[in-house]
């Protein structure tokens, strides 16, 4: 063998070297575009948490507020009364069904049936979101009570009918206030949808419900796993509606976090509460993404 013969070529000449000089200028520009957006993440959303966390381990002091301390008296409180978590609990996972019983009909509706005028619709559903969140919670006062529709039902039926203070009246002003939040990520995932993968379904022998089953759910699920997340994560801290329309009958943790932070001043007891109801809301929505995503997969198997 020559010594020409002997000498390593191509791949194995080469040295071992680090990333080329472009990638290394490329991670570089990466890291310095996301460094504004994780500063506003840090100030904003985790440091508050980390003083949420700090605060739940302290004592309140005589005139109320904070005084640094570390017990965890504060968080076996907590568990002595779950009455409303598990209500708010509740509240939110039938408030987040019937949001997407009534939004994914008419976000089907506009997104497949209607051809001409589409953004008119869409901006009607967008014009009473333009007042404020507690004036449209008050109006529902005039709506259901003794002059609305609680009157008009006492009268038909000869019975004192209250309507407010009621379950309903709550579950009423969620699925009002809360609607476009779950109707538009169904539009967004709905206005994709190709219809010709209807069509080809319905030439192969597919019924209704199978092609909505195996085409139709698949390609929207997407849009229902956030819409059913970003209705249900405000729904178990809400409180303007249990107060307004539930006459204060029905008591959640977003109550309870108000009583605490306002008007008893108990910061320790009040952050203790929040930081258990963040995670009650993590293991919740954990929990639901693993469900829907383990029925998603087991769809798309059926389909293959």
């Amino acid at each position: 063998m020559t010594a020409q013969a002997a000498r390593p070529t191509g791949a194995d000449a080469s040295p071992a070297r680090g990333p080329a000089p472009g990638r290394t200028r490329a991670r570089i520009a990466t890291g310095l575009l996301l460094l504004p957006a994780t500063f506003w993440y840090l100030v904003l959303l985790v440091l508050p948490l980390l003083l949420v966390v700090v605060v739940s381990f302290g004592v309140r002091g005589e005139d109320g507020g904070y005084t640094p301390a570390f017990t965890i008296d504060n968080y076996a409180t907590v568990f002595d009364r779950l009455d409303p978590f598990v209500t708010s609990l509740q509240i939110a996972i039938a408030g987040t069904l019937l949001c997407l019983l009534v939004a994914f009909p008419l976000a089907y509706f506009i997104a497949t049936r209607v051809t001409r005028r589409k953004g008119l619709l869409v901006i009607l559903l967008v014009i009473p979101f333009w007042t404020s969140f507690l004036i449209r919670t008050i109006s529902w006062l005039t709506i259901l009570g003794p002059r609305g529709l609680a009157g008009f039902l006492s009268d038909l039926t000869g019975q004192d009918i209250q309507i407010l203070g009621t379950p309903f009246a709550i579950l009423l002003g969620i699925v009002y206030n809360y609607l476009p939040l779950m109707i538009f990520p169904l539009y967004v995932t709905l206005e994709r949808l190709d219809r010709t993968l209807l069509e080809a379904s319905k030439d192969l022998g597919a019924a209704r419900w199978a092609t909505f089953r195996q085409v139709t759910l698949p390609i929207i699920w997407p849009g229902l796993i956030t819409g059913s997340i970003l209705v249900f994560i405000p729904l178990m801290g809400e409180y303007v509606i249990p107060t307004i329309l539930g006459r204060g009958k029905i008591f959640l943790i977003g109550n309870v976090l108000q009583l605490d932070f306002l008007s008893s001043r108990d910061w320790p007891s009040g952050s203790a509460k929040a930081v258990v109801l963040i995670v009650v809301m993590l293991i919740t929505v954990t929990f639901y993404v693993w469900i829907t995503n383990r029925g998603r997969r087991g769809r798309e198997v059926s389909v293959l």
